[in-house]
């Protein structure tokens, strides 16, 4: 099994798809401490006029003194509205725009669970559907792991992967020199870093902006084209 393990950010960039889809097992890694104002409850997507602008979730008690598992949505029925709102816009010139609109839906009609890690969790199973591609995800604070206490930031995705019995774990390569290969190697496991190439596509009437949230790459190209793009732009680079 090979595994990914990210921190659960909201409908993120087309990169981190291209990380599930390298993956067979992914855990949402939301038991550390929560930073405030981060792709966790933000993202952006083309503004009207120029540029980019922020898709947010507000919260009810965004602060670094919680773990990201206790993050709360503020209120998940005016989060829908605002996000909806703020890419209208897209309608009447992107061609997927009526398809992005129901994965948001989709991804924020639970109205019983106002955990942040949830809400991003959803977002990401929702696009994964769409692109129909396999997505297997655990939450990190759900699975009860006996991890040891106060890990650097290279240590948690050995002890993770060593407790779920991963034989493999993918990360960003910009994220490299978090990691030494021989806490891998020592628990044998193999660790590989993901490369993706920018993929740049047409936006209608807007300028093209990279990096934006994976729901503006959606507006403007079909899952297949999607899907191929993240094939052609993933290279996988071993330690």
């Amino acid at each position: 099994m090979k595994l990914g393990i990210m921190q659960p950010y909201f409908f993120p960039y087309l990169g981190h798809f291209a990380l599930i889809a390298s993956t067979d097992a992914w855990v949402v890694f939301d038991i550390t401490q929560y930073t405030p104002k981060t792709w966790m409850n933000r993202n952006r997507v083309l503004h009207p006029k120029e540029g980019w602008n922020y898709i947010s979730v507000p919260l009810s008690n965004s602060s670094i003194s919680i773990t990201t598992s206790e993050a709360r949505v503020l209120n998940l029925a005016e989060t829908r509205r605002s996000v909806l709102g703020k890419l209208s816009h897209y309608r009447n010139k992107a061609p997927y725009y009526r398809a992005v609109e129901g994965l948001v839906q989709a991804a924020m009609a639970d109205n019983t669970n106002d955990r942040l890690t949830h809400l991003n969790a959803r977002g990401l199973q929702v696009v994964c559907d769409y692109l129909g591609l396999p997505f297997n995800y655990r939450i990190c604070s759900e699975l009860s792991l006996s991890l040891p206490e106060k890990l650097p930031a290279g240590g948690w995705a050995p002890a993770i992967c060593s407790a779920l019995g991963a034989s493999g774990y993918v990360n960003p390569v910009g994220g490299r020199e978090l990691f030494d290969a021989t806490d891998f190697a020592s628990r044998n496991i193999s660790l590989e870093f993901l490369s993706f190439e920018h993929f740049e596509y047409g936006t209608g009437p807007y300028q093209f902006e990279s990096g934006l949230s994976i729901l503006d790459v959606l507006m403007w190209n079909s899952p297949q084209t999607v899907v191929d793009a993240l094939r052609a732009g993933t290279t996988l680079l071993a330690q």
